[in-house]
């Protein structure tokens, strides 16, 4: 049965949860970096139910206050796949986009740096929505092609706009971690997902 392996509490007091079992790979699934893009805790949450003696690690929900308020940021406003400390992080104005007042300013951003340090993933999955395309950073276009033939999406290198301070620039491209963006059908009901997602999880564990 998968257990919380490492916590923190937001600044709303949320918890913020890694999840795994004690055989664990170092595979790491992500869910809700956005708090207005919950698909990710849901389909994580329902794969749990089904395989709770995954190999894989997950972060159901990195930012549960956003979620709680169905908010792009966090509770400071900051959207967090702007606020990893890489080498094109800067300071932007305040809006949906905002990467903090500083590198790793906020506690979702440390909580997640804390695991990667820890657990060393050979490789993560992020998931996002609602561009329906496969996005991936650093050595992972081999991953990507094959969870885009899984879910019948294209898979594009670069998303279309500059991300300064995003996870997959710190994960993907300056750790040389195979990082995957997969951007979710929002306009697909999120049960009708859960097939092809759960295929996608079981991928990653049983070929990785």
């Amino acid at each position: 049965m998968a257990r919380v392996l490492q916590s923190a509490k937001t600044k709303l007091n949320n918890k913020i949860e890694l999840l795994g079992n004690d055989n664990y790979k170092n595979i790491l699934v992500i869910g809700v970096f956005h708090g207005d893009e919950p698909q990710g805790k849901f389909l994580i949450d329902e794969y749990l139910k089904i395989n709770p003696n995954s190999q894989l690690l997950f972060i159901p929900c990195l930012n549960p206050d956003g979620m709680a308020v169905d908010t792009r940021t966090n509770s400071n406003g900051v959207d967090l796949n702007r606020n990893f400390p890489t080498k094109n992080w800067e300071l932007t104005e305040k809006n949906e986009f905002f990467g903090g007042t500083e590198p790793a300013s906020e506690i979702e951003t440390k909580f997640l740096i804390d695991v990667i340090n820890e657990y060393k993933p050979v490789a993560v999955l992020t998931l996002h929505a609602p561009f329906k395309v496969v996005n991936y950073d650093g050595p992972a276009k081999d991953i990507a092609e094959k969870i885009g033939q899984i879910i019948s999406y294209p898979i594009e290198e670069c998303i279309g706009y500059p991300t300064p301070g995003s996870f997959g620039t710190y994960s993907g491209v300056e750790r040389n971690i195979p990082t995957i963006t997969l951007e979710l059908d929002e306009k697909c009901p999120v049960q009708d997902l859960i097939i092809p997602v759960h295929k996608i999880f079981d991928y990653l564990c049983n070929n990785l």
